[in-house]
């Protein structure tokens, strides 16, 4: 796909923007799903919230796979280019699951879980008991990498994501299936995500066989695992710090008043505002694909728009009627805590708007091949949540907001550091490589 350099309409940029918001969100949703496959176990909305912290430490890990899909479409166009991106991702997905597994030693779990996070016993057991289980699921999430890469260099995104909405689709079949079995609890909910993904898996291969097949030998040596791993990490790095604060956050959470009932709440309402959030984060691709300096603004503009719609979304789930039937019947919330959610639903209005904005001048950081201004920018996003989690648990405000008002500002903060470097480099844009955009095109 060639970057296109006019001044594309704002009809254009939708239809280049809704199916990838929409396959980025809809990933998303599958841990709504099976969380109420755990919140129907002993424990209840507890359960929910121990999920979320296992499954944010496994996120964390696999950050360590976080620039194999680019590091793919740049080495992995040749056969001995792709063997090697393969050979790679399987090592550093056996090492992310043996890190991982040697954070479910019992004495381990409990210095992570809780003394570093702080969470209660009654949170931290579904939390160890679900990090141990999804060791498998972590394998499975390095193990798609390269199959997708094969088709996003064969310009066939479109293709790739029928893997994804299947396994959305199997999730949303599982997930009520199992609670009418009785199959419920923090380890059910693990088997009810782990399946889906493995057949994304193997859909994902299937479907990749003709890209594969298709691959030239390059005649020249291939890249070796070093350079290949030197290419990865930095943009691994990113991803690093954008995961941790989620553990941070559930950590202050944890140290403010009520955690039993604040922390389920936050989650189940972020559970709604993370798919959104995700969307949000294809504005990147918008902007590499439409670069063109008459664009720039448009896109700032599109980018405000398409944050706002995404961040009033999950309100939809506050309404009265629809807030009992999702939180109180299917996710099994208390009903003297939907006040509870409804008030961090509201707070989390800004974070998808506060993403969207990060992501349009990450963006224009890709465009000028400055990447070390994102990186700059995430590590303003780390400071800013750490200081506003600070303050707000200093100042006695209630567990759910600490996060929501978190994760706004620290996007905010991100996009202020951004802009202010970029400008240091205004009018020196480079043209952008063909593969930094192919991987958000739809077919």
């Amino acid at each position: 796909m060639t970057p296109q350099t006019g001044n594309p309409s704002y009809a254009t940029l939708a239809r280049f923007f809704v199916p990838l918001a929409l396959q980025s969100a809809s990933q998303g949703l599958t841990y709504p799903l099976v969380a109420m496959v755990a919140a129907r176990g002993d424990g209840g909305p507890l359960n929910v919230a121990g999920l979320a912290q296992s499954n944010t430490v496994m996120f964390l890990l696999g950050t360590l796979g976080f620039g194999l899909v680019t590091t793919g479409m740049v080495f992995g166009r040749n056969r001995e280019g792709f063997a090697q991106l393969r050979s790679l991702t399987l090592w550093l997905a056996a090492s992310a699951v043996l890190i991982q597994v040697l954070f479910c030693i019992p004495a381990a779990a409990k210095l992570l879980f809780e003394q570093w996070i702080g969470l209660p016993p009654s949170i931290a057991r579904p939390a160890h008991l679900t990090l141990l289980a999804s060791a498998p699921l972590q394998f499975l999430f390095f193990t798609r990498i390269p199959y997708q890469v094969s088709m996003y260099n064969g310009l066939a995104s479109g293709r790739a994501s029928m893997a994804t909405l299947m396994r959305i689709a199997i999730t949303a079949l599982l997930a009520p299936l199992f609670c009418y079995m009785g199959a419920v609890g923090p380890i059910w909910a693990v088997v009810c995500l782990s399946i889906p993904v493995a057949l994304e898996v193997l859909a994902s291969a299937l479907l990749a066989v003709p890209f594969i097949s298709a691959l030239e030998p390059s005649g020249m040596p291939p890249p070796s695992k070093k350079e290949l791993l030197a290419f990865s990490l930095p943009l691994s790095a990113s991803g690093y710090l954008l995961s941790i604060t989620a553990i941070l956050l559930g950590a202050f959470i944890a140290r403010a008043a009520q955690p039993e009932r604040m922390l389920p709440a936050y989650y189940l309402a972020l559970g709604l505002s993370t798919p959104a959030a995700f969307g949000a984060t294809r504005l990147q691709e918008v902007v590499l694909t439409f670069h063109s300096h008459k664009a720039g603004r448009r896109t700032l503009k599109f980018a405000l728009a398409c944050g706002t719609v995404l961040g009033l979304l999950p309100l939809l789930f506050t309404l009265p009627g629809l807030a009992e039937f999702y939180y109180v019947r299917l996710q099994n919330l208390a009903a003297a805590d939907l006040p509870i959610v409804r008030l961090t639903a509201a707070g989390l209005v800004l974070f998808p708007l506060c993403v969207a904005l990060r992501a349009q001048g990450e963006g224009l950081a890709g465009l000028a091949r400055k990447t070390t201004t994102v990186i700059a920018g995430q590590a303003a996003f780390l400071g800013m949540v750490l200081i506003t989690a600070a303050l707000t648990l200093w100042a006695g405000a209630p567990g759910h907001l600490i996060g929501a008002a978190g994760l706004s500002l620290g996007n905010l903060a991100s996009t202020v550091v951004l802009r202010v470097l970029l400008n240091r480099f205004k009018g020196r844009d480079l043209p952008v490589p063909t593969t930094s955009t192919s991987c958000g095109q739809s077919r």
